[in-house]
């Protein structure tokens, strides 16, 4: 199984950071209050959508949650 070894902190009351890896497409989200999720067959630009969003807690929702197959680590 692929492992994220670098996490972004992020700026949002939703998630503490992120993380992906290009190869897998897969995306760590660690969540404010300390889950953390895996979403599979992500684009980067999503990733980097992300990183770059105004309202990280909004593109989430609208882009991510829902959106990939997920599951909890």
């Amino acid at each position: 199984m692929s492992e994220i070894k670098t996490l972004t902190k992020v700026n949002s009351s939703m998630l503490y950071a992120v993380g992906y890896d290009p190869k897998a497409k897969i995306l760590e989200v660690v969540f404010s209050k300390g889950k953390i999720w895996r979403y599979y067959d992500v684009p980067q630009s999503v990733y980097e959508g992300l990183l770059t969003t105004r309202s990280v807690g909004s593109y989430m929702n609208s882009h991510v949650i829902d959106c990939y197959d997920d599951e909890p680590c």
